[in-house]
């Protein structure tokens, strides 16, 4: 069963929400930061990268930072800026990109699920990464970044979600990005049990992303917890930020691969090498890039475009990880025949999220990059069996398109 509460969020009032809301933290780095706050007093980005506010060249990891972020939080919730609900509520939250709707809720899902792995993960995470959120979370004692789950779509959540969604939405903005998000607090108290009982009911849910920020969430409360003598359980510090979404309304994205180099190997060879584990066909009109089904890649390489299947005996399909596309790339080419052992810290590899297109690969191809690969995109199903099976996806298998905007909701403990 999944525990997921209800919760007094503070929010920012609504005139001000536009201008507060903000893109996740670690999708833009310090310079772009500093440009995007410039002009936003109110930017939440502000207090999720508080180093902005100081002299450039601070060390964004420096106690000063941290304190100012907590120090401002306070600050926006002392000018009104930010303000608590009366009760606990859920928050029904869609976001609206390209003619198609995701809608969530927002509540708090618990620090002893995630350790039980009733809520599931699917990543590796990195203690350098996670010290960073730690700190903020524990300095702030606030959770300012929502965690990105989903759930296999039950009729009776959807249900409440469709009823509470036929009034305006008390939130109703659209950014530079063309994604509209929206909100409506659901406080009829019926309606909040129904949701209630009825993740009771749900055995597990799956973080779709945002494994460090849950992660780091996780460690602050579990320290809180050991340094608590009255621990009961009940504390706000037991659970934290997370925006559910059903399974049927996601979109994923691909999430592709650009190498500078070939190895070493001139491009016959390199053919060569690739044919002895795909079949190539040379793609009359590369006009579009994209792979036609799972298991197919497509390759450019000097203006050409070539599409790739792997040959029978290459991978093990009943595999739920080496069966994923960027596994059966990253084992049959990228390490045999490219080097590229890790790609985690390999630096002659670099990634195109679908968002950017093919677009995004070509510009790299002309730029900087020698070959690159386009992939299918990673499916719900197939993130949810690795989980259930308790293993890990190959770095940059998803891309979930639209983002969360941070700042919208925060929890306090």
């Amino acid at each position: 069963m999944t525990v997921f509460k209800p919760f007094r969020a503070y929010r920012p009032v609504t005139d001000k929400a536009k201008e507060v809301a903000a893109l996740p933290y670690d999708v833009m780095n310090e310079k772009e930061a500093r440009a995007m706050v410039r002009n936003l007093p109110d930017s939440f980005l502000r207090i999720d990268r508080a180093e902005v506010n100081l002299p450039e060249g601070t060390d964004p990891h420096a106690d000063a930072v941290y304190e100012t972020a907590r120090e401002l939080l306070e600050q926006k919730i002392q000018e009104g800026v930010y303000v608590q609900e009366a009760a606990p509520v859920y928050y029904i939250y869609r976001l609206v990109w390209k003619g198609r709707a995701q809608t969530g809720i927002v509540g708090l899902l618990s620090v002893e699920d995630y350790e039980n792995d009733v809520i599931k993960k699917h990543e590796f995470t990195r203690a350098e990464k996670e010290k960073d959120r730690i700190r903020h979370v524990d300095t702030t004692s606030a959770h300012t970044g929502p965690i990105f789950i989903t759930y296999r779509a039950q009729d009776a959540i959807r249900t409440i979600t469709e009823q509470a969604t036929q009034q305006p939405p008390e939130v109703d903005i659209t950014f530079d990005d063309g994604v509209t998000h929206q909100i409506w607090p659901l406080q009829d108290e019926a309606a909040i049990r129904a949701i209630e009982d009825a993740f009771l009911s749900i055995p597990a849910v799956y973080i779709a992303d945002g494994h460090h920020r849950a992660a780091s969430a996780v460690r602050v409360g579990q320290h809180r917890r050991d340094a608590n003598p009255g621990h009961t359980g009940r504390e706000e510090y037991n659970y934290f930020l997370s925006v559910v979404f059903p399974d049927e309304d996601l979109l994923v994205l691909d999430y592709n691969r650009v190498v500078e180099d070939l190895n070493g190997l001139d491009e016959n060879t390199f053919l060569e090498k690739i044919a002895e584990r795909f079949t190539l066909t040379e793609r009359e009109e590369p006009t579009d890039l994209h792979p036609d089904a799972p298991q197919q890649f497509v390759m450019v390489l000097d203006d050409k475009a070539y599409t790739l299947t792997p040959k029978a005996g290459s991978f093990d399909a009943d595999d739920p990880v080496y069966s994923l596309d960027a596994s059966i790339l990253q084992e049959n080419l990228l390490r045999p025949v490219l080097g590229i052992d890790d790609p985690r810290t390999n630096d002659r590899i670099d990634f195109v999220g679908g968002i950017r297109g093919q677009e995004g690969v070509t510009r790299r191809l002309k730029e900087d990059m020698r070959v690159g690969f386009l992939l299918y995109p990673t499916s719900i199903a197939q993130l949810m069996r690795i989980a259930d099976a308790g293993e890990v996806m190959p770095p940059k298998s998803t891309w979930f398109e639209p983002k969360l905007r941070s700042g919208l909701f925060i929890h306090k403990f």
